[in-house]
């Protein structure tokens, strides 16, 4: 094997050059993992997946996510943006392609369901694999130190800084409104102090803060920093905004409830997203979060494997 095709798509957005860019390698067999390590970190996206046969027949395909640093069991536009791609293709490794599929994956099965407009696949939602997990909580001033604001920005009143997951772990924090939110810049000594006392289990530290109103909580604004992961910022996080929609959710008053949170994220950096979020919570426990969005396809190619 002399060559190996990809695409790469935007993902939570419907206009090229926004969104999330994502790279897809569709069939990835003959590949190495230290061949996939190499070539994700060659496009520096915030991930890059490698799409092989279901170890199960019953599943449509296996996927590996890799960051350009490490590879990671779940990560949320991955999944919407690699179901988008095998969506346009007639069959995955031999077998038709229907309007749901099962990914195997490291955090387990993820489910995707393909959302067609005249015909032709225009968005995907993903049912996290996992249930809401929630870990240790952490200081005020560890968050403030790893986005360069005063510790008093950092809001407790919902909820205190925390480790949060539904499949991958991120730390989620919320600030006091936009300017805030808009003011945040990432501080490499801040997150290598952070890493140095707390793991985020999967992947480096890594913090999703986020605003909101109190007329309209449930549309949130956001951003990710993940520097440690050669990923200063991320402009769209489906993994990290279903893990603190999941737990706002989990911390309502209602026992029962479902509800639907649009998450907007990489305003800040000129590539606006827009995730949807819905929760089912039952029982005081949530029970059901799906991921949703839109993709559009910007580039395809050929990665050259040896002379």
């Amino acid at each position: 094997m002399d060559t190996i095709s990809y695409v790469t798509v935007d993902v939570f957005t419907s206009t090229r050059f926004e969104g999330n860019p994502l790279a897809v390698i569709s069939d990835a067999r003959g590949l190495t993992d230290a061949a996939m390590q190499k070539i994700a970190t060659e496009f520096n996206y915030s991930e890059t997946t490698f799409v092989l046969p279901p170890e199960d027949p019953k599943n449509s395909a296996r996927v590996r996510i890799f960051t350009p640093t490490m590879e990671v069991p779940f990560a949320g536009h991955p999944n919407v943006g690699t179901a988008y791609v095998l969506g346009q293709q007639p069959e995955i490794f031999g077998r038709p392609v229907g309007d749901t599929l099962r990914f195997e994956e490291k955090a387990g099965i993820v489910e995707v369901n393909l959302k067609r407009d005249g015909g032709k696949v225009a968005a995907a939602a993903i049912r996290a694999p996992q249930p809401l997990t929630i870990g240790d909580i952490i200081a005020e001033e560890t968050v403030a130190r790893c986005v360069s604001l005063d510790p008093g920005l950092v809001l407790t009143t919902t909820h205190a800084p925390v480790f949060a997951s539904v499949g991958l772990n991120f730390a989620v924090a919320e600030l006091n409104g936009l300017e805030a939110l808009s003011a945040a810049r990432p501080n490499l000594a801040g997150f290598q102090a952070a890493a140095g006392r707390q793991t985020t289990s999967g992947h480096d530290f890594s913090l999703f803060v986020y605003a909101r109103t109190a007329e309209d909580p449930w549309k949130i604004r956001a951003r990710m920093f993940a520097p440690l992961d050669n990923v200063p910022e991320d402009p769209a996080t489906g993994s990290a905004s279903a893990a603190l929609g999941a737990h706002l959710v989990s911390l309502a008053p209602e026992a029962d409830m479902k509800v639907s949170i649009t998450v907007e994220q990489g305003v800040e950096m000129g590539r606006r997203s827009v995730i949807a979020l819905d929760i089912v919570k039952s029982g005081g426990i949530v029970t059901d979060v799906v991921i949703s969005g839109s993709c559009v396809f910007v580039m395809r190619g050929e990665i050259t494997l040896r002379d």
